[in-house]
């Protein structure tokens, strides 16, 4: 089954940029080793995941009686603290929080990905 990792807030962590260049490494380090769990454990694939540019550069799409309107900024306030994601193929959600326990402390939130074929 394939899974949608969202790092979704910072959590208790400080924001990105307010870490020193040596915080940053050690979070990056966990990214890394959570990367490598995932290669070594049977039944999960990486498929894709990225780090997202600041909310501030978010554009929103809204759709409103057949209108569609575009504002900058992100739809709610958490979307300023959204850092990236991740889609993993995995055997079960149980999988996906364990290895989830290696990356720094972020509010993550995991969604299953539907099979619409």
């Amino acid at each position: 089954m394939k899974y949608f990792v969202l790092l979704a807030g910072y959590g208790e962590l400080p924001l990105w940029d307010d870490l020193s260049a040596e915080e940053q490494a050690a979070g990056l380090e966990r990214h890394e080793a959570f990367a490598q769990a995932c290669a070594d454990r049977d039944g999960v694939s990486m498929l894709g995941g990225e780090a997202l540019g600041d909310g501030a550069a978010a554009t929103t799409l809204r759709t409103r009686g057949g209108s569609m309107s575009v504002t900058d900024g992100p739809f709610a306030e958490v979307a300023e603290h959204i850092g990236g994601f991740y889609l993993l193929e995995a055997p079960d959600l149980e999988t996906v929080i364990e290895l989830c326990r290696i990356l720094p402390a972020y509010d993550i939130d995991i969604r299953p990905v539907l099979d619409l074929a």
